[in-house]
């Protein structure tokens, strides 16, 4: 009696409550990819794209779009980004998550941002598009350009 007892609990609240417990697991882990997917980009590509509010709050106001780029050791970068909505601000990051550089303002005196650097470890980074504090929302321009080593003429 004791057998069939436990043979009953086991299909009637054992096996159910794993399914569950399984099904809640595969849910939240799908809910977690939607929630942070950054875009992917080829290491040289110019896009026009858009910030909004649906984007990645930054703690200070404003949102940021994060794209996703594999680089290699001794890759020279230019990332250019611009906007006429609002005070652009690019980070790259490093595979770790540490800041690789970033720049606010662009050397023409601008608002625009404009990111010179030297890759130091292969891997895959990310580059952050942001506004600069709660500046806001809009269409932008992001140019990634791998930079071609000088040739001496000699």
């Amino acid at each position: 009696m004791i057998k069939s007892f436990a043979v009953v609990l086991k299909n009637i609240i054992i096996i159910p409550v794993t399914l569950l417990t399984m099904s809640l697991s595969i849910k939240t882990t799908l809910a977690q990819n939607k929630l942070y997917s950054p875009i992917p980009l080829t290491s040289s590509t110019e896009i026009t794209d858009t910030l909004s509010a649906n984007d990645i709050p930054t703690g200070q106001g404003g949102f940021a779009r994060d794209y996703v780029v594999k680089l290699n050791k001794g890759d020279n970068l230019a990332i250019d980004l611009s906007s006429d909505n609002f005070d652009t601000m690019i980070t790259l990051l490093a595979p770790d998550g540490s800041t690789v550089a970033e720049n606010d303002d662009g050397p023409d005196g601008s608002s625009n941002s404009l990111l010179f650097t030297r890759i130091t470890e292969t891997g895959t980074y990310i580059i952050r598009v942001r506004s600069f504090g709660e500046t806001g929302i809009g269409t932008f321009k992001l140019k990634v350009t791998k930079l071609l080593p000088v040739k001496s003429p000699l």
